[in-house]
């Protein structure tokens, strides 16, 4: 039986959506552009950005795309061409309510959304009942869901006994919140806070209550800088997530404790423990590192992504990163950002 071929169109040719496919240092592929090149079934048949620079190079670099100056201008091509069966919104945050409404409305099979969802809950929840009312399923970009590391943690997390603590960090010189910043989306609670709050939720296979929220600091034009949240949930009474927006480099991680063990990993690092017998002290236990687990050398997280959007639309797979759990990662970060006030 010839397999099925699915065909994509692309709105957004900036970062994420292209340019990142050519930085060096970063794992590949690492946007829409190359993930949806690298699958044998998908063909890329259009895409659109209003920022024509961009436009031209991918232009260049996917040939046999048709390409639209607007969004718009794309749907109204497809009104009188067959809908592509995937539609990627690759856009700043300050336009994915916008333009993902647009993509609902052509009714394509799937959609791949760049997180957030959108600026807050509210507008995401316009998004999931339209999303309803015309049957088109929403996938949320959330990466390390689908990263090799992040799911060998998530298997391994039964090896380690009780959880006693979880602990999730995310450094960088990005200020965190301040309200003047909600219209564009350009602070880094909602910015990369949603991936720490989506990867803690994915790997406790629960939702975060109400969090207790210390070591708030806001420098002297009152931007929040810094904040500590505290949560106790059903699978572990202790889960703290750190953030920091005055630091002179980036680092996401987790720290996840057991009894019997631990996990470390984040951006580039994946270490595992076990309970073992001491070399240090007679009758105690140490945690060694556990060389049996070996961390693959790419992770797979954008192509992987890719991948899952294929197997839900051939209907062997259920997606692994649908909008109602992206929803709950914006309610929250809302929880945090009203201890701010």
């Amino acid at each position: 039986m010839e397999k099925n071929i699915y065909t994509a169109a692309l709105v957004g040719t900036g970062r994420i959506g292209f340019s990142l496919g050519f930085d060096k240092k970063r794992e590949q592929p690492a946007s829409h552009t190359m993930a949806l090149l690298g699958n044998k079934k998908v063909q890329i048949v259009a895409g659109a950005d209003t920022n024509k620079e961009n436009l031209e190079r991918w232009k260049k670099f996917v040939k046999t795309a048709n390409t639209f100056d607007t969004s718009e201008e794309m749907y109204k091509y497809f009104t009188a061409h067959k809908v592509p069966d995937i539609i990627v919104v690759a856009v700043n945050e300050d336009s994915h309510f916008e333009e993902c409404i647009k993509a609902i409305k052509a009714r394509p099979q799937l959609i791949i959304l760049e997180k957030p969802v959108a600026l807050n809950s509210e507008e995401a929840e316009k998004i999931r009942l339209m999303a309803e009312e015309n049957n088109v399923p929403v996938m949320v970009n959330h990466e390390r869901r689908f990263a090799a590391d992040y799911n060998m943690a998530k298997k391994y997390m039964s090896k380690i006994g009780t959880l006693q603590s979880v602990r999730g960090e995310l450094y960088s010189g990005l200020r965190i919140y301040a309200k003047e910043f909600e219209a564009d989306g350009g602070y880094s609670l909602l910015h990369d806070g949603t991936h720490l709050v989506d990867i803690i939720r994915f790997l406790l296979d629960e939702d975060l209550p109400e969090p207790v929220v210390t070591g708030i600091f806001k420098d002297e034009k009152n931007v929040v800088r810094n904040f500590s949240a505290h949560y106790s949930t059903e699978n572990c009474p202790d889960v703290s997530i750190y953030m920091s927006g005055r630091s002179r480099f980036f680092s996401f991680g987790l720290d996840i404790l057991g009894t019997e063990g631990r996990i470390c990993l984040g951006n580039g690092y994946a270490k595992f423990y076990k309970r073992k017998e001491s070399k240090l002290y007679t009758g105690f236990y140490s945690l060694s590192r556990d060389r049996s687990v070996h961390v693959p050398r790419k992770t797979g997280y954008f192509s992987n992504m890719i991948q899952n959007a294929i197997d839900f639309l051939d209907g062997t797979e259920k997606l692994k990163s649908p909008l109602t759990e992206a929803i709950s990662d914006l309610r929250a970060l809302e929880n945090i950002k009203k201890k701010f006030s």
